[in-house]
């Protein structure tokens, strides 16, 4: 069947308008909160991880599933968490992560094949974890922290 370009025109039209919607809702389920909105979980990871670096901001999205959460150090750190607080992601840029948060066989794996670099990124996923060392290279660990590959 052959389309009329009218017809593919208002069809592009109408799915940038769909588009379009979809985006502005999205933006309207993320607000600014105070640290101290925050799950109680994750204040309590703050202080104990961070107690010297200050909160500059929080953003919350509302998704289906719940809210998530992204706390912004005033150095720069970003860490995110989940609806009940637990974090999903720590990004100190160039500074290490504090070690107590890696687990003992990824940390174990990074001293031993990459000795004088520390862990700048560390990232909870479905299959395990990823790390990025403070030189940019990527690593994947299973969720026993077993070493799977270095990624791209």
């Amino acid at each position: 069947m052959i389309m009329s370009t009218s017809t593919n025109v208002k069809v592009a039209v109408a799915t940038m308008l769909v588009l379009a919607c979809a985006s502005l809702v999205s933006c309207r389920n993320e607000t600014v909160i105070t640290a101290g909105q925050l799950p109680e979980a994750a204040q309590n990871f703050l202080r104990e991880y961070f107690p010297e670096s200050p909160v500059s901001y929080v953003k919350k999205e509302k998704e289906l599933k719940g809210s998530t959460y992204e706390a912004v150090l005033q150095d720069g750190t970003e860490i995110d968490f989940d609806s009940k607080g637990e974090w999903d992601n720590v990004d100190c840029k160039s500074a290490a992560v504090p070690a107590a948060i890696v687990p003992s066989a990824v940390a174990g794996h990074v001293q031993a094949n990459f000795p004088g670099q520390s862990i700048s990124k560390i990232d909870r996923e479905h299959y395990g974890f990823e790390v990025e060392l403070a030189g940019g290279l990527e690593l994947r660990f299973d969720k026993d922290g077993k070493f799977v590959r270095i990624d791209d």
